[in-house]
């Protein structure tokens, strides 16, 4: 029988070389002669995720509640896929989840709770990296600011909606690990893949879900809140 292959999941704030370290990740992954998939939150290539980009440009306006089910539903778009793909022994790769959704939610002053609901039963991954960067670090990089949540105070907003998160994903027994992304593109790939390759061969449990309670056998990732 196929192993199932681990789901990983990067995330971090703006400009904190997620996507990067995604990439470098994948490619280092496939010259191992691993198959593995890397998929980007929000796909803007689907209709929805179309949407979604219109609006992380400033270039049309919803509702908060609106736009957050949004992102929600791009995310359901691929659920199924994600699933199938690691059951066939694919090693998924996502820059960005459900966590994202619920950070920039939140700081905007919805409800934690109903941030989380849209998302739960979701495949939850098996390890999570968050890339952790000082807000004013990022700012510095190239490209800062051509969207529409890359302002410093709203970076320092979401972080700490992300410590939260990373407190309730550890307690509930899921692997949440944090990088510090300040540093060189070297140092952060090299730490990156420490504590991916500690999961590799390492995942024999079915696909649990996000915040629901796991059935027998599987290990799902359980957020109280």
């Amino acid at each position: 029988m196929t192993r199932r292959a681990p789901f990983i999941v990067v995330e971090g704030l703006d400009r904190s070389g997620k996507s990067t370290q995604a990439s470098i990740l994948c490619d280092h992954l496939t010259s191992l002669g691993l198959p593995v998939e890397l998929f980007k939150f929000p796909d803007r290539r689907t209709a929805i995720g179309k949407m979604i980009d219109s609006y992380l440009r400033s270039e049309s306006d919803l509702d908060d509640r609106a736009i957050h089910l949004l992102f929600s539903a791009n995310r359901w778009e691929l659920a199924s896929t994600i699933s199938s793909h690691l059951e066939k022994g694919t090693t998924i790769i996502a820059d960005r989840y459900a966590f994202s959704g619920i950070a920039f939610s939140a700081r905007k002053g919805l409800s934690y709770k109903w941030c989380q609901a849209p998302d739960v039963g979701l495949p939850a991954p098996d390890l999570t990296m968050f890339l952790d960067i000082e807000p004013d670090i990022a700012q510095a990089r190239g490209g800062y600011g051509t969207e529409r949540y890359e302002q410093e105070e709203v970076q320092r907003d979401v972080r700490q909606v992300f410590e939260r998160i990373e407190k309730e994903m550890t307690h509930a027994g899921a692997r949440w690990v944090k990088i510090d992304a300040g540093r060189t593109q070297k140092e952060v790939s090299q730490d990156v893949w420490v504590h991916v390759q500690s999961i590799l061969d390492s995942v024999h449990h079915p696909v649990g879900t996000l915040w629901e309670e796991p059935q027998e056998g599987t290990l799902g990732s359980i957020v109280k809140v």
